[in-house]
């Protein structure tokens, strides 16, 4: 973001947005060129146009580090995105930033980069779609906030899970769209990390599913929700059907998100190169469906274009701040087909050589506390699939590392030897909540310092596990919350997110595990290991 504001011959005038804006009573573009967030307080609106734009599914932001962040919306028609950015949520003085022109190619989806932000300040945004032929129709805005990145010293809170629709278990009208999302806006943090499985695109759903206690669940329905994604639409469709979560939509207006993906973004436990054996599936396979699948993301989800990746994975660092570095692995787009996974040799199965050189080369380079890593698979719990193979990283031997986990020995040593100690792995995936300590004391596999790995979720899916922990580096379950039955319905309760909180003075970093209502369930508190 600049400090030359002046509106280019496509950006409509503010005349013009003052005219658009009277159906809601919004204040009105302010002047430019008065300081980062100057001019002078709004006219009242004049008039109101009937047919004008449309913001059809709330606003988000994203991928929040210094000075910048992404903003994202989604009109009804072609139109241009121009968004208002203030301090106060009054919007008496704004700043106005020319979003992209959307068009059907991307659904009619935009996001859009901010710059120069100030740091630990709560910001205001809306959005509107301006008529790309009459600047005077605009829609009504939307309003979001988001929190930028911290100033040094500062406390820094923010909230992981993921696993969000899937089973069968979709948006339902009783609860405002998904029962967890009242308690996660209720903690007001500075932003929100998701571990993958943001949407299931191979689990439908049912108008209502009968519930064991004789009660029923019911879930909205869209056409796109009936049967199995495959066309680039019916992707789409699932990111669309999420946001007609109401309470999930305000969530994601009010928290900026940074996203990773997993499996079900795609299909269940799918691999590069994989043919299908499923006669849901028309199209069976999965590397057309996964190209799909990956357009819909990046057009539904405000991640910015910062990965070093060439070939469109999401790996990426955040700085958050003097404490916290958080770096979002993809764990997914280069894994290995699933075997037995008891290779003895790498051979990049989960990460790939050039994933891991640049994880490692970024730790290295971190100056931060903590190394927060976001893991969309589990480094220690075996997650088979089917009777012989496995989907995730360990397969139940405690000996020495094998197949995928070969991977993961190489990181893990890579940060003893770099003297990374302040190192949290942060992952969902298996529908419960749970706190693992790894340790060379019980491990097979000991070239590593002791660090702890949390699991939390899922948000809105059934609920399952807990899952067996593989002994190879030596983990112990120091918490588990689970349903006694797989499958559990979001009704029963046994849906979980996780909250982590740095103090800005000390540098402790605590972990918090809530359940469906935002009550912690278990807290960990870890001090900083000193060089």
């Amino acid at each position: 973001m600049t400090s030359d504001l002046s509106a280019p011959s496509d950006l409509p005038s503010r005349r013009h947005l003052l005219l658009a804006a009277g159906a809601v009573g919004a204040a009105a573009v302010a002047g430019t060129g008065a300081g980062l967030y100057g001019g002078r307080a709004a006219a009242a609106p004049l008039l109101v146009r009937r047919d004008r734009p449309a913001l059809t599914l709330g606003v988000q932001s994203g991928d929040v580090r210094p000075g910048q962040a992404m903003l994202w919306a989604r009109a009804d028609r072609p139109s241009r995105l121009v968004a208002e950015i203030s301090r106060d949520p009054s919007f008496r003085k704004v700043r106005t930033v020319r979003g992209p022109v959307v068009t059907p190619g991307t659904d009619l989806t935009g996001a859009f980069p901010l710059h120069g932000l100030p740091p630990s300040t709560d910001l205001h945004y809306r959005i509107r779609a301006v008529d790309l032929h009459d600047h005077r129709a605009a829609s009504a805005p939307t309003v979001g906030r988001l929190r930028t990145a911290p100033r040094r010293g500062d406390d820094v809170r923010f909230l992981w899970s993921g696993d969000i629709a899937g089973q069968g278990w979709g948006v339902n009208p009783d609860l405002g769209g998904f029962r967890i999302a009242d308690a996660m806006r209720a903690r007001q943090a500075d932003f929100f990390l998701c571990s993958g499985d943001n949407v299931y695109a191979d689990g439908p759903v049912q108008a209502s599913v009968a519930l064991p206690d004789g009660s029923t669940w019911r879930n909205l329905v869209i056409p796109e929700k009936t049967k199995v994604a495959e066309t680039l639409d019916e992707y789409r469709g699932q990111y669309r059907y999420n946001l007609m979560a109401d309470n999930w939509r305000a969530f994601l207006g009010e928290t900026a998100q940074v996203t990773q993906w997993d499996d079900h973004e795609v299909t269940n436990n799918w691999y590069p190169g994989e043919i299908l054996d499923d006669a849901r599936y028309t199209e069976k396979r999965v590397d057309v469906l996964a190209a799909r699948a990956r357009r819909a993301f990046h057009d539904y989800v405000p991640v910015a274009p910062i990965s070093p990746d060439p070939d469109g994975r999401v790996y990426r660092v955040i700085p958050y701040g003097e404490h916290v570095d958080l770096f979002v692995l993809d764990m997914r787009t280069h894994k290995d087909p699933n075997t037995g996974d008891r290779e003895t040799t790498g051979d990049g199965g989960v990460l790939g050589e050039r994933q891991t050189q640049w994880l490692l080369r970024e730790l290295r380079r971190s100056k931060a506390t903590w190394k927060v890593i976001a893991n969309d698979l589990p480094l220690g719990l075996v997650v088979p699939d089917g009777p012989t193979a496995q989907e995730g990283l360990a397969q139940g031997d405690p000996g020495a590392p094998l197949g995928r986990e070969i991977d993961i020995a190489r990181v893990l040593t890579g940060l003893k030897r770099m003297g990374i100690r302040n190192h949290v792995w942060l992952t969902a995936d298996v529908h419960y909540t749970a706190a693992h300590h790894y340790s060379p004391d019980r491990a097979a596999y000991q070239d590593f310092d002791p660090f702890w790995e949390f699991v939390s979720g899922p948000l809105n899916a059934g609920a399952f596990g807990p899952n067996a922990l593989d002994g190879t580096f030596g983990p112990v379950a120091d918490f588990v919350a689970a349903p006694p039955a797989p499958n559990a319905s979001p009704a029963q309760g046994f849906q979980f997110f996780g909250e982590v909180e740095v103090d800005g003075r000390t540098g402790q970093l605590t972990v918090t595990l809530r359940d469906v209502a935002g009550a912690a369930i278990y807290t960990r508190t870890l001090d900083p290991a000193r060089r």
